[in-house]
């Protein structure tokens, strides 16, 4: 038997967050480019690479093993699909997108890959999606997981449901218009 790197954008992001998380849980945060400030700081060099960096900044452990969970579950089928390099491009918008709203109308800090792994729930339910056709399986995710997410937007915490229910639009998105890898 041989143990294979089958997913290199999936196996590198998460290998990249355990690493962050693991050398800087002691300072309660990771560094500031894993931070997204709800402000715009466009003579900061941090700020420009938090507009992706933030996706691999979790706030304690439970955050990151939720999140990576999903995304070591799904990544793999999503990248073999769509391919290594059109996964880290999706990745990638996904992560600036979100990073760019939210900036535009929310003040408060963003931390985490919530947003990504909503991505890749929503894509992963577009798979196998032919011409006009729109799976029951996906209009069930958007209803249960994006509907959740809408609902607990109006109570107060933590969480940026607005992330999560981003992440969901644009794996909407490429599940729609991005073909097979």
């Amino acid at each position: 038997m041989k143990i294979t790197f089958n997913a290199p954008c999936t196996l590198i992001f998460t290998i990249a967050a355990v690493l962050i998380f693991v050398l800087f849980q002691n300072h309660g945060l990771p560094p500031r480019p894993c931070i997204l400030e709800g402000t715009f700081e466009p003579y900061q060099w941090e700020w420009y690479v938090s507009l992706f960096g933030y996706v691999l900044g979790h706030g304690n452990l439970e955050h990151l093993l939720g999140n990576f969970s999903i995304i070591l579950l799904l990544g793999p089928i999503l990248e073999e699909h769509y391919g290594t390099k059109r996964l880290i491009y999706m990745v990638s918008i996904t992560g600036a997108v979100t990073a760019i709203i939210h900036i535009l109308f929310f003040e408060h800090r963003l931390i985490g890959a919530s947003g990504v792994v909503f991505m890749f729930i929503v894509l992963s339910s577009l798979l196998h999606i032919k011409g006009r056709e729109i799976p029951i399986t996906f209009i069930l995710i958007v209803l249960l997981f994006l509907g959740q997410e809408i609902f607990s937007s109006f109570k107060e915490d933590n969480i940026s449901q607005f992330a999560h229910i981003s992440g969901g639009v644009i794996g909407m998105f490429f599940g729609y218009f991005h073909k097979r890898g």
